[in-house]
């Protein structure tokens, strides 16, 4: 029954998609995020839905006469040799035939994403998308939150099986991510039943990321934490709040979980830890060796034999700094590290010139949120494989839209107030006219 459903679903949208080929960001993002063919035993379960509208979205965007353009911005020019030279290492991969597996996977998510570049261009579409995405992803934090208070948290949380999100520590991350766009979409609704049933959201999400176990997420609250005590001006509440809420977590969850999380003080005999220096010392020590890298999915036993300390210990990188180092070189690293810095810049450019007009309060707030997202990003994802992982990208292109519609909005509200001003000096000039004539 569920395989049906879920067909009758994605197949039924197509003819919207075709009508308006932004639907089709929707929904590609849905089946994205939430994986809802994993929840069917049948033939849902392996059936290809996220292909089959992509390829209906790129019919409905090349029939679309609607206006499409890519944002030409320092960001999107350095994406764009992003994935380019992502390519050209792929060429020169270690594992050539893996790597080039693996660039077919990320090249498809870009490609959508760019679709959400070009095909968004207001308000309403964007806060529609951060709908699907906080609905899809934080499904698995509801969920997680509900299972973690029926089992007294004796259990750790995982993601939906063969995404990105499956580990327990990169759901972690991910809901730490949208916990800010949550409460962005708090502040967007106005019914109060819709603003609490927010705010319970955020809750379970919350006792899910702790649920995890991961030791990754509970130093990213660490950080996420002391961003908001530098930049909010309600510095009490804040730390208040951050007290009260860790000694209730932190009394609920059970002693196996504050053993797992004390472990990040003895690193050293610890193998997962251990693993990950290998693996980045690996990663140095290929981007050193070669320009290009090692390539995607070079991570093997044949090459730790080559580039890493500890031969036997193959590990992926758990980092998207080491990930991209070790498969691009360094060269692909600064051209990553360049795209994180140009978002948060165009977070900031946001919040500057949105400040204090009521009719981009919106731009200037998800502005804000969206820093807090990227600072739960960079910092979980030193931990994380995650560097591919189409949420980040995602937002990436979302405050490019925000900034779009707020240059658009500007220029708006100029050409009013010079209108205004124009046609109050009117009367004036025709008194003075008509004074002279007389």
């Amino acid at each position: 029954m569920r395989d049906i459903i879920l067909t009758l679903i994605v197949f039924g949208s197509l003819p919207f998609i075709l009508r308006n080929a932004y639907v089709g960001v929707l929904v590609w993002s849905w089946l994205s995020y939430m994986n809802p063919h994993r929840f069917t035993w049948g033939f849902a379960y392996s059936f290809p839905f996220a292909q089959v509208v992509a390829v209906v979205l790129l019919i409905a965007t090349l029939l679309s006469k609607e206006k499409k353009s890519l944002p030409i911005t320092g960001l999107t020019i350095f994406w764009i040799l992003f994935i380019l030279w992502m390519g050209f290492t792929t060429l020169f991969a270690l594992q050539p035939e893996s790597a080039l597996v693996q660039l077919i996977k990320v090249v498809k998510i870009q490609l959508i994403i760019f679709f959400t570049l070009m095909l968004i261009h207001k308000k309403e579409q964007v806060i529609a998308l951060l709908w699907v995405i906080v609905g899809s992803i934080g499904f698995f934090g509801i969920k997680g939150g509900l299972f973690t208070i029926l089992t007294a948290g004796a259990f750790r949380v995982w993601g939906p099986p063969g995404s990105f999100i499956e580990d327990n520590n990169e759901l972690a991350v991910a809901l730490l991510m949208l916990l800010p766009l949550i409460y962005y979409l708090k502040t967007q609704v106005t019914h109060i039943w819709a603003q609490r049933g927010l705010i319970l959201v955020m809750l379970l999400c919350g006792l899910s990321v702790f649920a995890s176990y991961s030791r990754g997420a509970f130093l990213t609250i660490g950080v996420m934490s002391l961003y908001l005590l530098l930049k909010t001006k309600n510095k009490v509440i804040i730390l208040t709040l951050l007290f009260i809420g860790g000694f209730l977590v932190l009394s609920f969850l059970p002693s196996q979980w504050h053993e797992r999380i004390s472990t990040i003080q003895e690193y050293e005999q610890d193998a997962s830890a251990m693993g990950r220096i290998n693996a980045w010392t690996y990663s140095v020590n290929v981007a050193n060796d070669r320009l290009t890298g090692g390539g995607f999915n070079s991570w093997s036993t044949a090459t730790f034999r080559i580039y890493a300390p500890n031969p036997t210990d193959v590990h992926a990188a758990h980092s998207i700094y080491f990930g991209v180092l070790g498969d691009h070189g360094w060269i692909g690293l600064l051209l990553f590290l360049m795209i994180l810095l140009l978002a948060w810049r165009t977070g900031v450019w946001v919040r500057k010139n949105a400040k204090g007009i009521e009719e981009l309060k919106w731009a200037y707030d998800f502005a804000y949120y969206f820093q807090i997202s990227m600072v739960a990003y960079c910092a979980g994802g030193a931990f994380l494989s995650l560097a591919y992982f189409d949420f980040p990208w995602h937002l990436f292109a979302i405050i490019l839209i925000v900034k779009k519609i707020t240059e658009e909005q500007l220029e708006t509200l100029r050409q009013q107030h010079s209108y205004r001003q124009s046609s109050s000096n009117t009367p004036h000039s025709a008194l003075a006219t008509s004074s002279e004539t007389r």
